[in-house]
């Protein structure tokens, strides 16, 4: 075979999908849809892989991933789009896989987020957190929110992220874009520094070891708002990641100062839609939303997350809902079938009692 990486990666694009795998001994896979599937037969050769992936990178790169077996980068192909790579090993070969990254930025009300997201768009300072799963859209629902500020609001914003996915114009916001391995060592150092840059906006693109939690915390208290994801697939679950992370003598101050400064934690996944309609796009989001209201700030003080889940189920009246009433509402309009919302749900007797007989009767 004679593969060019822009020929598939154009192939991608084309038939509307999100990632490509390489690997040797296998085809090429595509995900389409949420769903994997093998491009063409005949498997890759070592050679034909690491000739594919190593296109990709310039001499630093190359440099940098032989050395340390992993590379996390960006790379673009001009009039088509951008992609966030990452480079391993796999059985001692090179292999990799990308994510298409759309040059469009997502208009917030095209995409049908609840006002109440919108709301956390207006807030002056706090830390709004938006997490899920790899693939759940997390970085739409970020870059969304980011362009609805920069359309209506006069503000610098600094994002670091690893790497930048989404390239922000300065509308009426002014942005300052800063790449983990490129223009920062790590996302504490760029944190450190960022509270001398006079920001207004934060956005921190992953919320993993102690310092940078801590140092995103603090901007949140001491004015800034700051938007950061994390993989969790639930609001107590993300307050018990970012907990975790410190050792038992420092988790009471953390939980005074979150239960201070958060805001909101929107949770969220992508569910693959029942039948959708020809050239619409094959998933739809389901959003568990939780707002911090006094009531739950006191829960995340006292360490008493296992009764987060109860006081969002009863928020409604405050935008809050639940992922299973998320999942719920998306079944009862046949937007989704009711197998896809258990597969989706992690209280699966809980989304039957909401679905009800509905739920019963969509079965096959």
């Amino acid at each position: 075979m004679d593969l060019m990486i822009e020929d598939l990666l154009e192939q991608l694009v084309e038939m509307g999908g999100s990632d490509i795998h390489i690997q040797a001994g296998a085809p090429i896979y595509y995900r389409i849809s949420g769903k994997l599937q093998p491009i063409g037969e005949e498997p890759l050769t070592p050679q034909e892989a690491q000739k594919l992936i190593f296109s990709m990178l310039n001499n630093k790169q190359r440099k940098d991933v032989e050395q340390n077996w992993e590379l996390d980068s960006s790379y673009g192909v001009k009039g088509l789009a951008r992609f966030r790579l990452n480079v391993y090993k796999e059985r001692g070969c090179w292999a990799a896989c990308m994510r298409a990254l759309s040059s469009k930025i997502p208009n917030f009300d095209m995409l049908g987020l609840p006002d109440i997201v919108r709301e956390f768009t207006e807030r002056p300072r706090g830390m709004v957190l938006v997490t899920g799963q790899t693939g759940s859209g997390k970085t739409t629902t970020m870059a969304a929110m980011l362009d609805l500020i920069n359309r209506t609001r006069a503000e610098h914003v600094l994002t670091v992220e690893d790497p930048i996915e989404y390239v922000f114009p300065n509308v009426k916001s002014l942005f300052h874009q800063r790449q983990k391995g490129e223009d920062t060592k790590s996302f504490s150092n760029a944190l450190k520094g960022a509270l001398r840059q006079d920001p207004d906006i934060i956005l921190v693109g992953e919320m993993r070891d102690l310092e940078t939690i801590a140092l995103a915390v603090s901007a949140a208290e001491t004015g800034h708002l700051v938007f950061g994801t994390l993989h969790t697939n639930s609001a107590a679950g993300t307050i018990d990641r970012l907990l975790d992370v410190f050792p038992p003598e420092q988790q009471p101050q953390i939980r005074a100062q979150m239960s201070q400064s958060l805001l909101a934690v929107f949770s969220q996944c992508l569910v693959q839609k029942d039948n959708p309609k020809p050239g619409e796009f094959g998933r739809a989001m389901a959003q568990e939303i939780m707002v911090v209201t006094p009531a739950i700030a006191n829960l995340i003080r006292d360490g008493k997350t296992a009764m987060i889940y109860s006081s969002i189920q009863t928020g409604m009246k405050l935008g809050m809902q639940t992922m299973e009433q998320a999942l719920a509402d998306l079944v009862k309009r046949n937007v989704i079938s009711y197998e896809e919302g258990i597969s989706k749900s992690g209280k699966p007797d809980e989304l039957q009692r909401l679905v009800g007989a509905g739920g019963t009767a969509k079965k096959r």
